[in-house]
Formats: C-alpha cells, sequence, structure tokens
C-alpha cells in the first residue's frame, strides 16, 4: 500500500491526482506517505509545495527500488492466480495407444497427485484423429507421435522421446533366442501382424526404409490381439518402446537396430498460437519428467 501511494504520488506530482487514481480519498494517500517516511526514519520523500508535491532526493533515490519490488508482486499476484487457475482447471487430452501403455498413466497419476483438484478427461485414438479434435478446441493437449505421417506444421510440438522398435517373435521363433539389435532385412519374408495392410504411415515404414515390403498376412488392430497372433506362431509384429514393458511373457521382443535414426518421435502437441489451459504448461512438465525415465 506504501509504495503503490508513493509511486501514483511520484508519476503525478499530486496527492489529489493520485487519490482519484487509486480510487482513496486524499488523506488516505496523505497517511500512506507519511507512513512510509515514518518507516524510513521519517525522511522526507516529497516537498509540499503550493501546487502540488516534488521528489526529494531522497524520494529520487527511492523510486526504482519501488518500481522494482511493485513490479515482483505484480508477478507474485500473477502467478498465484495462475496457480489457483490450475488448482480448480480442468484438462482435456488425448493420446495414441502404446502411449497409454505406460508414459501418460505414469504422467497422470503423478499430475493428479501434484493438482488433484484439476478435473481431467482423456481421450485414445490415432495421432491424425487426436490432432483434428485439438485444432477444433475438443482437446488442450495431444500426446502424438511422427506415425501415419500426420502434417504437424501446425502444431506446436514439445519435445517428449525418441523412439526404438522390438520385432515380437514367438518364442519358438529363431531369433528368441538372438543376442543383441537385427536389422529388420533378416525378417523380409516373415508373415507380419499389423494394424493395417499397408505398411505406410505405420511402424511398418522402418521395413520399406530397409529396402524390402513386408508381407502383411494378418491385419490386427488392437494390440493385446497383436501379441495373441504372435504368440500362436502366426507372424512376426513390431513393438514400439513404449509398449515394450506390456508384452506377454510368451511373447519375445527383438531390438530393432536404429539405422538412420530412432524409428519415430513423440511430442505434446499443442495448437500453435492459441493460449493453452493454465493446467497444459505443467501436465508437459510431468509428461517430460516420465519421458525421461523411460528412455
Amino acid at each position: 500500500m506504501w509504495l503503490r501511494a508513493f509511486l501514483e504520488v511520484a508519476r503525478h506530482g499530486s496527492f489529489t491526482v493520485a487519490a482519484r487514481t487509486l480510487g482513496w480519498t486524499q488523506s488516505a494517500v496523505s497517511r500512506q506517505i507519511a507512513s512510509l517516511e515514518g518507516a524510513l526514519g521519517g525522511t522526507p520523500l516529497f516537498d509540499r509545495l503550493p501546487r502540488g508535491v516534488r521528489l526529494t532526493e531522497a524520494g529520487r533515490v527511492l523510486v526504482p527500488y519501488a518500481e522494482a519490488v511493485a513490479a515482483s508482486l505484480h508477478g507474485a499476484v500473477r502467478e498465484l492466480g495462475a496457480v489457483r487457475e490450475v488448482a480448480g482447471g480442468r484438462l482435456r487430452f488425448g493420446a495414441f495407444a502404446t502411449a497409454d501403455a505406460g508414459l501418460v498413466p505414469a504422467a497422470l497419476a503423478a499430475f493428479r497427485a501434484r493438482n488433484p483438484l484439476v478435473r481431467v478427461t482423456r481421450e485414445e485414438g490415432f495421432t491424425p484423429a487426436l490432432l483434428e479434435r485439438l485444432t477444433a478446441g475438443h482437446l488442450d493437449l495431444a500426446v502424438v507421435s511422427t506415425t501415419g505421417r500426420a502434417p504437424l506444421e501446425a502444431y506446436e510440438l514439445h519435445h517428449l522421446l525418441d523412439e526404438s522398435l522390438y520385432v515380437a517373435v514367438p518364442m519358438t521363433h529363431p531369433l528368441a533366442r538372438h543376442e543383441g539389435p537385427i536389422r529388420l532385412g533378416r525378417l523380409a519374408d516373415a508373415d507380419w501382424v499389423s494394424g493395417s495392410s499397408r505398411p505406410e504411415g505405420t511402424l511398418l515404414d522402418a521395413a520399406l526404409r530397409q529396402g524390402f515390403r513386408p508381407r502383411v498376412a494378418h491385419v490386427v488392430g488392437e494390440w493385446t490381439a497383436k501379441q495373441g497372433y504372435v504368440a500362436a506362431g502366426l507372424g512376426v509384429a513390431l513393438v514400439p518402446a513404449l509398449a515394450a514393458a506390456s508384452v506377454r511373457p510368451d511373447v519375445r521382443l527383438v531390438p530393432v537396430l536404429d539405422e538412420g535414426g530412432p524409428a519415430r518421435a513423440v511430442y505434446a502437441a499443442t495448437v500453435r498460437g492459441r493460449s493453452p489451459a493454465p493446467a497444459v504448461e505443467p501436465f508437459i512438465g510431468v509428461l517430460r519428467e516420465v519421458a525421461a525415465t523411460s528412455r
């Protein structure tokens, strides 16, 4: 209160104008200035003139310090307001299926422990559909990947991790006893289990990059069903690192040699140019914390 009154009087050179600006009475402004001068050992901050006031030398020295303190207090009020908004706000986010296998649940549990009053809703979907929902304003954030060749240029991308691949093979497969990473070309003649009959825009893009077109024998969309087909010896399947921990025990994972870089990147996406909900930034921070431990 003291500093606010002091800065307004210094700015206008008048107790009357300062009082009008603050919405106070002139006597209230005078009391605040007198209290501040008393707290400073009785040092006068203004020369009282016939018309208005003028800063003394001590007053001129005090101005930059008062401005710095006022700015700090304003910043604190703004940050506290943001904290209140997060605490009582909402978060609507979506994620692709394999991110839901480990990354998202761990991040969501940590976020809710820190922000128990935030109302959270979650959707699952493929990256292109999630981005459409994000653009339409139905989501505040989407956890997406570079699989699917979705156009990402229109979004603000917050990098979470680069993901490597595994090949899931049945326990009876010769590669089930293999140690170390393999090139996908070793499985060029294999039957594959995939979510699409075409490898383009799927994890099997990695096979195309290595010079062969995989033979998709079984199109299976649901992840646990894919594992069942592999375990029964009906084919092999690519597994992203995020889903590796959820693979059933009768399936063996063999790491794929990263030639030309990781198979895909994973991002938290927001709409560029749109002000995010207060809970978005804290949730991205938690996603990054969890992603750092899962690399």
